[in-house]
C-alpha cells in the first residue's frame, strides 16, 4: 500500500517521462503495485483485497489428508501445482496451516487423554561435535553424537554419527528414538545447522521429517543459560569421550555409550513424577540418503560400518562412493561419478562381516575419451573370479 507522498513522488515521475519499470526500482515497489496505482485501479490509503488461491484446493488437500496423514507437503504441493496452484512451497505450507491445522495428527494420535493414557512426553535433542576420533575409526577429524532426553520422566539416550550432514543426523535420530521406545509429540531443538538456516528457521526437509514420526519441532530460544538437562547430560558425555578411545571402533563405542545412558538415565527425576506417553515410531526410518566415500584397500575390500565388502580386484586402489537409503536393506557401491559398480545387502551394523556376494552386474567407470584401435585394446574386462578372502 503507498503513502500519500509516495503516490504523490510516482505522480510526478511519470509525468516527466519515467517508465513504471524505472519508477518501481527508485521506490523499491513492484511494477504491478505502481502500474496499478497510476491506471486508478487501487486508492490511496485502501489495502487491497488479496485473492486466497488456496481456497479452491482446500477440499482436495483435505481429502489427500485424510487419507493418508503423513503425506509429505512437497509431494501434496507437487499435485495441486499440477491441478493449477501458481504459489511457491513456503506460501502453500503457510496456507496449509492456516485452513487446515496442518501438521495433522493421524488416527493414531487421537485421545490423547483417553483411558490408561497420560499426557505426552517431548524430547529434547543436543547436536554434540566430539573432536579427534581415533584412526582406526576411519572418521576424520572429528565425530558426531546426537543426545534426545524426554523432558518429564529424565530418561535419555544417544547415538553417533560419522558426519555432521543431515542424513547422518536423520539417521541418529531415528536411532535415539527407537532406543526411547517411541517419540515425543513435540522436538526440542538448539539453532542446529542440520535442523535450521542460517536465519535460525526450520528447514522445510526437517519438517518433513518430523511429520514423518509424528512430531512437531520448536526451536529453543537464545537466553544466555544453557538448559540444565542438557548441560548435565552433555558433562556425562564429555567425560565418557575421554575414555572413548580405547575401543575398538565405532560400534563398540556406541554400544558403551548405550550402557552409560541405560544406566545414567532417569536418576534424576523429581519424585512422584507420572510417566508421560510417547507416540509409536513408524515401521521405516524416514528414507534420507547417506553417501560417503571410500578406498578399496589391497584385498579389494571396503569398509562400512564395521563391515566389508568386496570388489573386483581391478578396482584396488580407488575412491568409491558407498550410498545407501535409511529404509533400505541395500547399499550400493559407485564410481566417483555415480556409475554402479555393485549393490550388496547392508550387513548389521559393527557384525565384522565380510559380503562378498553382490546383486547385479558389475559397471565400471568409462575411461577418459580415446579413439582408435589403441583405445579399444585398453578397455579390459573386470575379472569375475570371487577373491580368496571371503566370508564363510
Amino acid at each position: 500500500m503507498l503513502s500519500a507522498q509516495e503516490y504523490r513522488e510516482i505522480c510526478a515521475m511519470r509525468h516527466q517521462g519515467w517508465s513504471i519499470s524505472a519508477i518501481a526500482r527508485c521506490m523499491g515497489r513492484d511494477r504491478k503495485t505502481v502500474r496499478a496505482y497510476l491506471n486508478g485501479e487501487r486508492t490511496v490509503g485502501v489495502r487491497a483485497e488479496t485473492r486466497d488461491e488456496f481456497l479452491q484446493f482446500v477440499p482436495y488437500c483435505r481429502q489427500r489428508l485424510d487419507d493418508d496423514p503423513h503425506l509429505q507437503a512437497r509431494m501434496l504441493h507437487g499435485e495441486i501445482v499440477e491441478l493449477g496452484y501458481d504459489r511457491a512451497y513456503s506460501t502453500f505450507t503457510r496456507a496449509l496451516r492456516r485452513h487446515l491445522m496442518w501438521p495433522r495428527r493421524g488416527p493414531r494420535h487421537r485421545g490423547r487423554a483417553g483411558p490408561g493414557r497420560g499426557p505426552l512426553e517431548d524430547v529434547q535433542f543436543d547436536w554434540v561435535r566430539l573432536p579427534a576420533p581415533p584412526v582406526e575409526w576411519d572418521c576424520g577429524q572429528e565425530i558426531y553424537l546426537l543426545m534426545g532426553s524426554l523432558t518429564q520422566s529424565g530418561h535419555w539416550r544417544a547415538a553417533l554419527a560419522g558426519t555432521g550432514d543431515l542424513p547422518h543426523c536423520v539417521e541418529a535420530l531415528d536411532q535415539v528414538l527407537r532406543r526411547l521406545g517411541g517419540t515425543g509429540a513435540r522436538w526440542l531443538f538448539d539453532r542446529t545447522a542440520p535442523v535450521c538456516s542460517t536465519a535460525g528457521k526450520v528447514t522445510a526437509v526437517f519438517h518433513e521429517i518430523a511429520i514423518h514420526y509424528g512430531a512437531s519441532i520448536a526451536i529453543r530460544p537464545r537466553t544466555g543459560v544453557p538448559d540444565p538437562v542438557v548441560r548435565a547430560h552433555r558433562s556425562v558425555v564429555l567425560h565418557w569421550w575421554d575414555t572413548a578411545a580405547g575401543e575398538p571402533g565405532v560400534q563398540a563405542a556406541q554400544d558403551s555409550l548405550d550402557r552409560l545412558t541405560a544406566r545414567s538415565g532417569g536418576r534424576n527425576r523429581p519424585a512422584g513424577c507420572r510417566t508421560r506417553a510417547l507416540l509409536p515410531l513408524p515401521s521405516t526410518p524416514f528414507p534420507a540418503r547417506i553417501c560417503v566415500q571410500r578406498r578399496v584397500d589391497p584385498d579389494g575390500l571396503v569398509p562400512f560400518e564395521g563391515n566389508f565388502y568386496l570388489l573386483p580386484a581391478g578396482l584396488v586402489g580407488n575412491e568409491v562412493r558407498i550410498r545407501r537409503r535409511l529404509d533400505q536393506p541395500h547399499l550400493s557401491i559407485t564410481t566417483t561419478r555415480g556409475a554402479v559398480i555393485a549393490c550388496f545387502r547392508r550387513a548389521p551394523r559393527g557384525a565384522g562381516r565380510t559380503v562378498a556376494e553382490h546383486d547385479g552386474p558389475i559397471a565400471l567407470e568409462r575411461p577418459g575419451r580415446t579413439s582408435g584401435a589403441g583405445a579399444r585394446a585398453r578397455r579390459t574386462a573386470c575379472p569375475s573370479t570371487p577373491h580368496p578372502r571371503t566370508a564363510p
